[in-house]
């Protein structure tokens, strides 16, 4: 049986290429909207984190009709740290919206996306977005397209594939770069002819794959999946199991079972093959679980999840500021809230320690930890981070470790000093070549060879840089990586910093503190050109004399401060600091906060 009234379609994106700008207007000509419904943009981006960022961090669903067609529509992310993501939300669809910027073309996560779909078979539209921008180039991004899914060993059926030239932001697409168009019938209808119909049989065994999870406070864990086969109804009994076996099959009922409907879930009392539904009630159900009917337990196969590639240690604050401006702030509140995290993101691992103050988190890399604790920290949680560490392991006697693709696009005067770096940090060049007037370089590096990197490389660029990785693998150890170049100003005593000592403490090197910030011993308040620490003493105030030497009243100038990001704060700090997070400060800080403590120790070493 064919279902000739659906279609499921995924788009998938090098990151800031579009997708969502672009499904905000399918949405809108896909009449989900009132005719004076009031839109946000990149309505799909719910978090306030990807509002403010601008970019995906969660596969989203949706749905519109066009024609009596019901169209489910999968925003995936663009970051390759959620590339797990992505991966596993291709099983639900039978054909993709490849999604190319008219300008920067093929990117890396463009391609680990494409070949995962290549891989499964599906049906490629690529759609040429950005097309109205003034530098956009359609005619040689159609060849790198082509390019590409060569490269990709596509099979005959994919190098065919359509071409369709959008403008996201205005809505229009056309099937000539030369012509606009004025709406998206050429690419719905595209969809419709080119992407195949669901196939199955409804009155076969129920077999449901879940994908993706979310989370509820009401009913614990959704599952959202595509039927593969079968109908399945609300109260229905049925059996999970799981095709790597992880877990012997076991009973459970579906509670509710809803349909996605533009932006809202729907319930249903039943669904059959092809349909994308949220199933709750099922407990501990996880991503790759099979739900089946009970009379044909039968798992369908299903990805493993990519391991984690870096680990940071999260702890409670034992800082002399700490339970001042956080609601959580007890290692049990702590620990509550990473296992909770763990129930909805399945590439995160959370592991004890020796100690109950401290928890070992691994992630896909960086970006994925950093959005962890900045969503907890706007909750009201108080905790200390360590540096990353890049998880190695043991191959045939060997140390592997991750090693990414780091693809470079930087303005030709720069290339230089992008070089050099990347030469000390163990990058290995494997490709370059001039696009317009800038240069597109492609490394590979060891995961640990990037922390520290970013905020460098935007000086060197003046800021005018594009820097983007994926993961490639493991390779054997590269050996050592020289850490970073500066040392740190290291507050000497609690108090409040003043002008007068913040001004003697400027000549040493740059403040990250502005003048009537509260300090503590041990707490880092700039960096130091040098390679070694100074102990600085910033609340120290102007000794008063009851002479007025001309002059002496002119106010002291202060260099303003480089205020950190929590990003920038992460790859800034070295094995002995730690990262104090708090709703309302992020601080930098040594481990041993005692200056003398510190110095006999170090003096040992």
């Amino acid at each position: 049986m064919t279902r000739n009234d659906l279609r499921n379609i995924a788009i998938i994106a090098h990151v800031d290429h579009g997708k969502t700008t672009l499904v905000d207007e399918m949405l809108k000509q896909g009449g989900i909207f009132r005719e004076n419904q009031v839109v946000r943009d990149r309505v799909m981006d719910s978090g306030a984190l990807e509002r403010e960022r601008g970019i995906t961090i969660l596969s989203k669903n949706t749905s519109l009709f066009y024609n009596g067609v019901k169209i489910n529509i999968i925003d995936t992310p663009g970051h390759a740290d959620f590339g797990g993501e992505v991966e596993r939300v291709l099983q639900m669809v039978d054909g993709v919206l490849l999604l190319v910027d008219a300008f920067e073309g093929p990117m890396p996560q463009t391609r680990f996306v494409l070949e995962r779909a290549l891989a499964l078979g599906h049906t490629i539209i690529v759609v040429v977005n950005k097309v109205d921008r003034p530098d956009a180039r359609p005619e040689e991004i159609e060849d790198e397209v082509l390019e590409l899914l060569l490269d990709l060993d596509a099979s005959e059926e994919q190098l065919q594939s359509t071409f369709v030239y959008c403008s996201g932001r205005e809505g229009t697409a056309s099937l000539d770069y030369s012509d606009l168009g004025d709406n998206l019938i050429p690419l719905f209808n595209e969809i419709i002819e080119k992407v195949p119909a669901p196939k199955g049989d409804s009155e076969l065994p129920m077999q449901m794959l879940v994908s993706s999870i979310d989370y509820n406070e009401y009913v614990g864990r959704i599952a959202i999946g595509r039927i593969k086969q079968g109908t399945i109804k609300q109260g229905q009994e049925v059996v999970v199991t799981n095709y790597h076996g992880d877990q012997t099959p076991r009973r459970g009922k579906v509670v509710n079972l809803y349909q996605i409907d533009g932006l809202t879930r729907d319930a249903v009392d039943s669904a059959q093959f092809g349909d994308i539904v949220c199933v709750s009630g099922v407990e501990n159900i996880t991503i790759g679980d099979t739900i089946c009917a009970p009379d044909a337990p039968e798992p369908l196969p299903f990805v493993k999840i990519s391991e984690p590639t870096i680990e940071m240690t999260f702890s409670v604050n034992d800082s002399p500021f700490a339970g001042r401006e956080g609601k959580y702030v007890t290692s049990r509140q702590l620990r509550d809230r990473l296992f909770k995290e763990l129930l909805k993101d399945v590439s995160l691992r959370v592991s004890e320690t020796d100690t109950t103050e401290s928890f070992n988190v691994a992630g896909r890399g960086e970006m994925h930890l950093s959005i962890l604790i900045e969503t907890m920290r706007r909750e009201g949680y108080e905790l200390q981070v360590s540096t990353p560490r890049v998880l190695f392991h043991e191959e045939n006697g060997k140390r592997m470790e991750p090693v990414e693709r780091v693809t470079i696009d930087v303005p030709e005067e720069c290339v230089g000093s992008v070089m050099e770096k990347m030469g000390t940090r163990k990058g290995q060049l494997v490709e370059m070549h001039p696009t317009g007037n800038r240069m597109r370089l492609e490394f590979l590096i060891p995961s640990r060879g990037l922390f520290g990197y970013r905020s460098e490389f935007l000086t060197d660029t003046k800021g005018e840089g594009i820097l983007n990785t994926i993961f490639e693998g493991y390779e054997e150890y590269k050996g050592e990586i020289p850490t970073r170049q500066v040392g740190s100003l290291v507050a000497y005593e609690t108090g409040t910093a003043v002008t007068y000592g913040l001004f003697n403490a400027q000549e040493r090197g740059t403040l990250f503190i502005p003048a009537q910030t509260e300090v503590y011993e041990g707490m880092i308040i700039g960096s130091n050109p040098k390679a070694e620490d100074l102990v600085v003493n910033v609340c120290k105030t102007k000794h008063l004399t009851n002479t007025r030497a001309s002059g002496s009243d002119d106010s002291l100038r202060l260099t303003p401060p480089r205020v950190m990001s929590l990003e920038e704060s992460l790859e800034f700090i070295s094995d002995d600091e730690l990262v104090e997070v708090t709703p309302e400060s992020i601080r930098l800080r040594k481990k041993i906060l005692n200056n003398q403590q510190r110095a006999k120790i170090t003096h040992r070493k």
